[in-house]
């Protein structure tokens, strides 16, 4: 049912990256699976995102995080840990 739950989170997660910067490379990992048995199990899973946007352009790093974690906002419940690698085109 978690693995249910996760794949969802993945595609969502994706979408609502895409919607907001038009990537030109996107990719989600879904590490949940790293992480079974943590106290955080069932509390949203653990994800990884590298992306490449024109978005980016001109941001620092931590702009482009931020930016990241509000596209996000609305999916903060099914997401534990999120690992970003972003950057400009």
């Amino acid at each position: 049912m978690l693995q249910y739950f996760y794949m969802m989170s993945k595609t969502k997660i994706e979408q609502a990256l895409k919607d907001v910067f038009q990537p030109v490379y996107l990719k989600v990992i879904d590490e949940s699976s790293k992480h079974t048995g943590h106290a955080s199990t069932g509390q949203g899973g653990n994800f990884g995102v590298e992306i490449v946007s024109p978005a980016f352009a001109g941001k620092t790093s931590l702009e482009r995080h931020r930016m990241i974690y509000a596209a996000l906002e609305p999916l903060k419940s099914s997401i534990h840990a999120l690992a970003i690698k972003a950057k400009e085109k």
